[in-house]
């Protein structure tokens, strides 16, 4: 492994790694591992989602974190257009009725990693990027479609096909049989600012702390023993 320079991106290897990063906890853990072997490379997408200025600034503030200089914001507000998710269309409520178990909610957005890869992908074959890192998770998780082991595996085989036959590069999801316990617990283990992240479905100001994504990550933090350091309504 390479030296790191004290913000922890590995500045001096020579393999540069795409992390995809949303600004929630997920995504910070995530890079917070790739910074541990690669120079890294941040992409965020902006898709119409509720929250889209305060991610947009968590990412910042992680990227700023990490010294990561090489950042990338891409704009996708079609998906807002398309529709079909509560992240995008606000006639439909972000439910608070707990986790969800055994199906999928309504906060799915149809297809949304597809999306977001494609980007990563093509900027990484034009920066030589060997590795896209995406901090999906199957345990604990909301059963997104897009976020299950196999969809990578297959996504994997598409940028084989699809890039130039030299290319190679692989989606990395490091963080994708822990749980939020297990997530948690890994970014104090690297250090990783979970005070920058964010993660609440609705609002911008303060958690609410009764959406899905925020109780899995109150869970993942009362679990791990610890305080969780967002402010919540």
């Amino acid at each position: 492994m390479k030296s790191m320079n004290p913000e922890g991106n590995g500045s001096e290897t020579t393999e540069t790694a795409v992390c995809l990063v949303s600004g929630g906890l997920d995504s910070c853990v995530t890079a917070a591992i790739a910074a541990q072997s690669y120079r890294l490379a941040f992409l965020h997408v902006n898709y119409g989602q509720r929250t889209e200025r305060r991610e947009l600034q968590a990412f910042e503030d992680i990227a700023s974190f990490y010294g990561v200089e090489k950042k990338l914001v891409a704009d996708i507000g079609y998906l807002k257009s398309i529709g079909g998710s509560a992240l995008t269309d606000t006639a439909i409520d972000v439910p608070k009725e707990g986790i969800s178990q055994g199906r999928i909610p309504v906060t799915y957005v149809p297809f949304r990693n597809t999306h977001i890869i494609a980007i990563a992908v093509s900027w990484a074959e034009v920066i030589g990027a060997s590795r896209i890192f995406i901090g999906a998770t199957e345990v604990d998780g909301s059963g997104y479609p897009d976020c299950r082991n196999s969809y990578f595996q297959a996504y994997n085989r598409l940028i084989e096909e699809g890039t130039r036959p030299e290319t190679e590069i692989t989606i990395e999801t490091p963080i994708i049989d822990m749980g939020k316990r297990e997530v948690v617990l890994k970014g104090i283990e690297l250090g990783a600012p979970l005070h920058l992240t964010w993660s609440c479905y609705e609002r911008e100001d303060a958690a609410c702390g009764m959406c899905e994504s925020c109780l899995l990550r109150l869970k993942g933090f009362r679990e791990a023993g610890l305080d969780d350091p967002l402010p919540y309504l």
